[in-house]
């Protein structure tokens, strides 16, 4: 018997603002629902299975090990900071279940090649693949046309360092007849969020990677399922402070998506805004492209994108050349200027968006 079967996980308050709370709770319970009565049914429905995380040192890489662990598998950490992983499988190993470690840059090759044939030498199999590591970049393009660094990193690491993980797996996996891959991606490659083109460009890529990928491997037992995941209250989001008053996911509740994409393995799962967000997309792009450009108006780039401190108002190190009068008053327009009613209602409406 798992002890950790019989965990209860708290759920922090999402938000203060009373009024959308419940709008995204029943979201949020649409999403999750379906892996707690799998749960419930089957008591340990990974049992068995070597599941290794990505980004599994913080956020929802941490969250979903536990839930793993809870489940019956054996999460496999992956993550830049070794401290921070050895936390998560001490938290882990006190509840009651098993989890290893290790250490990667999973946008560098060789470091890659290394853990898988670490991985490889350590286990007996690995089963499955949460690729959860990546970076967020919100910025519109007006702020962008000297920083095209911040496609490229986000390329390396969201696109490029998932399909290499895959790619240097799958030989393993098809070996073992059984393979299966969860690729995190977000509810903006549905709903075509502004201010995020280089985010949702390499989440896009990876979804059509693994749409052709899928084909080519599943005769060798192999699966892949994309989670178009809405916003989600980790570390990443941090730099945007205007999300503290958005109605978002917990890791915990992100978590439930990805255990309940191991265990039942579709195709996707996402929400029911994203899911509407793409159908309109589809049959109406114009109309689309009108509501998103409301949308690019009401919500302001953070004071992360225009490379000033919150605190202080002062400049950070940055290539853009703009005026300290310019970025002065662009400062205190952003401090003082809340959202308005109408960015407070797009947000009631279509809770998850990453506005």
């Amino acid at each position: 018997m798992n002890p950790l079967a019989n965990i209860s996980i708290s759920r922090p308050s999402l938000s203060n603002v009373s009024e959308i709370r419940e709008t995204v709770t029943g979201i949020a319970a649409a999403a999750t629902a379906p892996v707690r009565r799998l749960i419930s049914e089957e008591a340990l429905p990974l049992e068995g299975r070597r599941v290794v995380i990505t980004g599994g040192s913080s956020g929802i890489g941490a969250a979903a090990a536990l839930a793993v662990a809870q489940a019956g598998g054996t999460p496999i950490l992956v993550a830049r900071s070794l401290d921070k992983l050895e936390e998560v499988k001490a938290g882990i190993e006190a509840a009651g279940g098993t989890a290893f470690v290790y250490t990667c840059d999973v946008t560098d090759a060789e470091s890659v090649t290394e853990l898988v044939a670490t991985l490889v030498k350590d286990h007996e199999s690995i089963d499955m693949l949460v690729n959860n590591a990546g970076r967020s970049i919100r910025r519109s393009l007006s702020l962008s046309h000297d920083r095209f660094h911040d496609f490229e990193r986000t390329m390396a690491l969201n696109y490029f360092g998932a399909v290499r993980l895959i790619m240097e797996l799958l030989p393993h996996m098809k070996e073992h007849g059984f393979g299966h891959i969860v690729n995190i991606s977000s509810i903006g490659v549905q709903t075509n969020t502004p201010r995020f083109a280089a985010y949702v460009a390499s989440k896009s890529a990876l979804d059509a990677f693994s749409r052709v990928a899928a084909s080519e491997v599943h005769g060798d037992g192999i699966t892949f399922t994309t989670v178009h995941m809405p916003l989600v209250r980790t570390p990443m989001i941090a730099p945007t402070s205007m999300y503290d008053a958005f109605p978002v996911l917990s890791p915990e509740e992100a978590a439930d998506m990805v255990v309940r994409a191991l265990i039942k393995r579709p195709k996707e799962i996402g929400t029911p805004i994203g899911t509407l967000g793409e159908l309109s997309y589809t049959l109406a792009p114009g109309l689309v492209d009108v509501i998103l450009h409301r949308a690019y108006r009401l919500f302001p780039d953070s004071l992360a994108a225009k490379g000033v401190t919150p605190d202080s108002g002062e400049t950070v190190k940055k290539e853009t050349a703009m005026s300290t009068r310019v970025l002065a008053k662009a400062t205190v327009a952003v401090q003082d200027q809340p959202l308005s009613r109408a960015a407070k209602r797009m947000v009631r409406v279509l809770p998850g968006i990453h506005w």
